[in-house]
């Protein structure tokens, strides 16, 4: 029998694809010549939008500044924690301005912002799971900034090497279902941090590759509903399977950038 869930309500940050293109070529996804279709895009990022409204979540916006076409993929720009912002320092030099355009949101919403000194990408690889940060490497955000992170929030971070380049951000090879409960790909991380994320997560959901390059793993949980890629229909079916609701919704413009629901989603907690 399937277990009994409830949701939680959540507060989001998002920002409107206005200037969602592919440009440059960070990670394997990403090819310039391949074409955006930019009404698509903002019709799935609205889609997205009134899912979590009707499920009961607040979503708030960052004004999207010309120019800079990742902007829309906001879970990068910081890590939110008890009311406390850890800001983003982008690895490429292409993304770094965004870190300016969300610190201004921030701070104008009356938080503090500390700007980490080592390359550290926020949600898309820090990953709040109860008392613990997941935290990943190897593609984007340094290790070097995972200890950052322990000291400014006085939680336990734990360091997860990533090494599929197709997965290089954790938040594409993991997300949090609820806080004793994470789905992740196991391929997409090295030997000993499979072994680490199956000590501490026994009854994790395990994803197939499959499952992860259609973007099952960029998926986000209020606790019971499961926002979630409509292609990854095995990992949908697991869930499913433990007594979560998945929500289907189709971003798939967005993975032309490597990118998906979680990643056009920063929580704020």
């Amino acid at each position: 029998m399937p277990e009994t869930r409830a949701p939680r309500q959540r507060r989001f940050l998002v920002c409107e694809p206005r200037h969602f293109d592919v440009q440059y070529a960070i990670n394997p996804w990403m090819h310039p010549d391949v074409r955006v279709d930019l009404d698509l895009a903002r019709n799935q990022w609205q889609t997205l939008i009134g899912a979590y409204r009707a499920h009961g979540h607040t979503v708030e916006s960052v004004e999207p500044v010309a120019g800079l076409p990742d902007m829309v993929f906001a879970a990068n720009s910081a890590l939110v924690l008890e009311g406390r912002v850890f800001g983003s320092l982008f690895h490429a030099e292409q993304r770094r301005p965004e870190s300016t355009a969300y610190d201004t949101w921030f701070k104008a919403a009356g938080f503090d912002v500390h700007r980490p000194e080592s390359v550290c990408e926020g949600e898309g690889d820090l990953v709040p799971v109860g008392r613990h940060v997941l935290a990943g490497t190897g593609f984007r955000t340094t290790w070097q900034a995972h200890r950052e992170v322990q000291e400014f929030f006085g939680v336990p971070v734990i360091t997860l090497q990533l090494v599929d380049p197709y997965f290089y951000h954790l938040d594409t090879a993991l997300f949090v279902l609820d806080d004793d409960t994470v789905a992740y790909y196991p391929d997409a991380f090295s030997p000993g941090s499979r072994e680490v994320l199956a000590r501490l997560y026994p009854n994790a959901v395990l994803a197939t590759r499959e499952d992860a390059l259609a973007f099952g793993l960029n998926s986000v949980s209020d606790g019971l509903h499961v926002f979630i890629s409509p292609t990854a229909t095995a990992l949908a079916d697991r869930l499913a399977d433990r007594g979560y609701v998945p929500v289907p919704v189709d971003l798939s413009e967005f993975h032309k950038a490597g990118g998906g629901i979680k990643c056009c989603t920063q929580e704020i907690r």
